[in-house]
C-alpha cells in the first residue's frame, strides 16, 4: 500500500548514465523483486519493498491519465515506455524512462510485469514535466471519478494534433 504519509520535497536524486533500476511485479502489482538501484533510489529497504503495491513510489505530480494509459497497454500484453516521475521514502524525486514489459505464464496469461527504468535526457523531462502539469489541472477539474480519464483525453487530443501515437511520442523525446 501506498504510504500516503511522505511529503513531496524538492530534493531530486539523479540517476547515473550507466544505471538501470529493476523491478518485477506480480500481476496485480505487488512487488517481487527489485535491483540494488531500485532500493538506494526509492530509499527503501527490501523487505519493505518487496510485497508492496508498486505505487509506493509514485510522486503526487503524475497524472492519473499515465498510469491508466500504462496499466491499459500492458494488461493488453503489450510493452510501454514512459516518463515517470517517482518519490523516494525521504519525499525526495527521481525522474525515469521506464520501459515496462509483461510476463506471461505457459497458458499466455499475464503473471506479472518487468520494470526497466534509466536515466532520462533532461529535454524530455522538462517537457514532460509541463504536460503533466496540464493534465493535472484537469484532473482536478474533472473530480476524482473522472480525473484519469479526462487527462487521457487530453493526451491522446495533443497526440492527434502531433499525428503521433503515444509510443512514437516517448520514443521521440
Amino acid at each position: 500500500m501506498k504510504n500516503r504519509n511522505i511529503n513531496p520535497t524538492s530534493m531530486e536524486k539523479i540517476m547515473r548514465e550507466d544505471d538501470f533500476i529493476v523491478s518485477k511485479t506480480d500481476a496485480k502489482g505487488r512487488i517481487a523483486y527489485g535491483n540494488r538501484v531500485f532500493i538506494e533510489f526509492s530509499g527503501y529497504t527490501e523487505a519493505e519493498l518487496l510485497g508492496s503495491q508498486h505505487n509506493i513510489i509514485r510522486h503526487p505530480d503524475m497524472p492519473r491519465g499515465v498510469f491508466k494509459l500504462l496499466w491499459d497497454t500492458i494488461q493488453a500484453g503489450n510493452e510501454c515506455n514512459a516518463y515517470v516521475k517517482n518519490m523516494a521514502k525521504d519525499g525526495s524525486f527521481y525522474w525515469v524512462y521506464a520501459n515496462v514489459t509483461p510476463d506471461f505464464g505457459q497458458d499466455g496469461q499475464v503473471v506479472g510485469y518487468t520494470s526497466v527504468r534509466r536515466k532520462p535526457g533532461a529535454g524530455a523531462v522538462e517537457l514532460m514535466t509541463g504536460v503533466y502539469r496540464t493534465m493535472l489541472e484537469i484532473e482536478n477539474k474533472a473530480g476524482p471519478k473522472d480525473a484519469p480519464f479526462a487527462s487521457l483525453e487530453y493526451l491522446t487530443d495533443l497526440l492527434a494534433k502531433k499525428r503521433m501515437s503515444y509510443a512514437e511520442f516517448v520514443c521521440s523525446l
